[in-house]
């Protein structure tokens, strides 16, 4: 299959788009001498050693959540490791992708794989994901006449298509045409210089800010209320077999204990204070959050449930691996890390 052809599954599974705006998610490296992709490796992080996992594999696509690439770099040197990686990416032809935040925030992805672990619940986005809408403003006012909206519409076309018109509606009492268009941020000034030079729409002129339309399911982070609420001690145990770990850090909310009962639970893969912050729940379920962001939830009577950063999301590639090999021709081999790891552990 081509790699093409590869990364068109991959949007479909989960768009690009949904990312977060600080996000580095797509094609990070591309082989100069295109070749069949046959076998394909998930992993959370690209390491040394599920680079040479990939090598030993003769890996043509690497899918590592994390983005190895982050930061803009200005040379390809060795004694940087993550720039040794990628010129042995680079040397050996293995392409490397990174969905990173659009795995996050897609309806069925990483998130809700999390949440998923204390069992079904009545499931909300925390954060919620928002369309992408190229007309930022919509711009309405009267005219005339048709020939005035023809002028009109003739000097907007050098606004280099950032404006669209609507509809043009000759009012009733017949005092005029109310027109109404849409234009990009870029637009907007032009488009209202424009105008100003007619005396009709100088004088009717308003402008509307326009929203994004939000993507029902799609965001950061999910707040469950669940079906069959647990204790706090259940919750333990049932993320460890869903992290398939052996040991996670617990931080009591004031007034808790471990047989308090859990009937709201609120996950953020990855670090994920930022998304948590103030959410009203009985648990806090994520990677990492500091020890300051820790007390302040549980001071607010919230149990912290911390399993180390990539914990959080790893055990998301096997499900992902179905997802992705169904939709492959079978000579493609998927295939998850076997050495990929946290880089942390208790000892």
């Amino acid at each position: 299959m081509e790699l093409k052809e590869v990364l068109q599954v991959l949007e479909q599974l989960a768009p690009l788009s949904l990312a977060e705006s600080w996000d580095n998610v797509g094609l990070l490296v591309e082989p100069s001498k295109p070749r069949p992709v046959k076998t394909v490796l998930l992993t959370n992080d690209l390491t040394e050693a599920v680079m040479e996992e990939a090598e030993a594999l003769s890996c043509d696509l690497i899918i590592s959540y994390h983005p190895p690439l982050f930061r803009p770099i200005k040379r390809l040197v060795q004694k940087d490791w993550k720039q040794r990686l990628t010129i042995r990416a680079v040397e050996a032809g293995i392409a490397i992708f990174s969905p990173h935040t659009s795995w996050d925030s897609v309806k069925g992805g990483v998130n809700d794989w999390l949440v998923g672990g204390l069992g079904s619940g009545q499931v909300l986005v925390l954060s919620q994901a928002l369309g992408s809408a190229s007309h930022s403003h919509k711009v309405e006012f009267m005219v005339k006449n048709t020939e005035e909206v023809n002028n009109i519409m003739e000097e907007m076309k050098a606004c280099d298509g950032g404006t669209t018109l609507q509809h043009a509606v000759n009012r009733p009492d017949g005092s005029g045409i109310q027109v109404s268009l849409t234009c990009s941020d870029s637009a907007l000034t032009p488009s209202v210089q424009i105008l100003l030079r007619h005396n009709a729409p100088s004088l009717s002129l308003s402008i509307l800010k326009l929203e994004k339309p939000p993507l029902p399911g799609h965001g950061q982070g999910r707040l469950s209320v669940l079906d069959q609420p647990v204790t706090v001690a259940t919750a333990i145990q049932k993320m460890k077999s869903h992290l398939g770990l052996s040991h996670l850090r617990l931080a009591l909310g004031s007034g808790q204990t471990l047989e308090s009962s859990v009937s709201t639970v609120a996950v953020c893969a990855g670090s994920g204070a930022s998304v948590l912050s103030g959410v009203k729940a009985d648990l806090y379920i994520t990677g990492e959050m500091s020890h300051h962001e820790v007390l302040d939830a549980a001071a607010m009577g919230t149990s912290v449930i911390l399993s180390d950063h990539s914990n959080s999301e790893r055990g998301y590639l096997a499900v992902f691996r179905e997802r992705l090999a169904v939709r492959l021709p079978e000579g493609v081999t998927v295939v998850v890390s076997k050495v990929d790891r946290d880089p942390l552990e208790v000892v």
